[in-house]
Parts: structure tokens; sequence; C-alpha cells
């Protein structure tokens, strides 16, 4: 079963995210932080992040370098209610695999998630 880490500090859309995403028999973690985040990816080793850009303390850019530096086999979908096409670029330039506008359109996460999974299951074959 793939592990999907949800990082947004939204209480409510995070449950949204994970009662959806268990219904399709992920197993999912939540952090509420960017720093929970961090520690939960070095301990967790989940294979996907849902990780939103605007957070208190360590916001998503910074939850997404610091990974990147230890992690390269963490799929990243940053999500966020931004419309800002260079956050966006900057986001895909520092190892972000997608970038998802808020409000999610569920059907279109879930196809991403696939696509990451397939792609990172061909580069460990």
């Amino acid at each position: 079963m793939s592990k999907i880490l949800i990082v947004d500090d939204n209480v409510s859309l995070s449950f949204l995210l994970k009662s959806f995403l268990e219904e399709k028999h992920y197993d999912v973690i939540v952090a509420h932080s960017g720093m929970d985040a961090l520690e939960k990816i070095k301990t967790l080793k989940p294979d996907i992040m849902l990780l939103d850009i605007m957070m208190e303390g360590i916001g998503g850019m910074e939850v997404l370098k610091r990974t990147r530096q230890f992690n390269n086999n963490i799929g990243i979908i940053m999500v966020s209610a931004l419309i800002d096409d260079a956050l966006h670029k900057k986001a895909l330039e520092d190892g972000a695999d997608e970038f998802i506008i808020k409000p999610i359109d569920y059907n279109h996460l879930h196809e991403c998630i696939l696509v990451d999974l397939i792609m990172r299951n061909k580069q460990n074959e």
C-alpha cells in the first residue's frame, strides 16, 4: 500500500483529503506544519507528499527545498490557492513533480498520484 503524507495547516481540508485517499486504499499520514512534515518524511518515508505552500512557520516552498536536499525518491505534489505562474514555475524548478490549484479536483489529484507512483516504480525497477 502506498503511503501519502498530507501537509496542510487547514485541519478541515486535511481531514477531507485523508478520507478521500483512504477510500482509494492509501495509507495516509497528516502533518499540520512544515517542521512536522520534515520529521515524518525522515521517519515514516512516505511515497508521495501533498504539500500546501502557505503555512505558518516553515512554508511549503522551504519544506520542498529541504526535502529535496535529502530525498529525491518522494513524489511531491504542491497544493495552493495561489494562482501565480512564477510561483508555480519556481516550485517545479525546486523539485516539485506537480502543482495543483485549490479548490482541489479530487479526481485530478488522484490521477496525478497514480501517474507519480507509476513513474517512480519504473525508475526503481
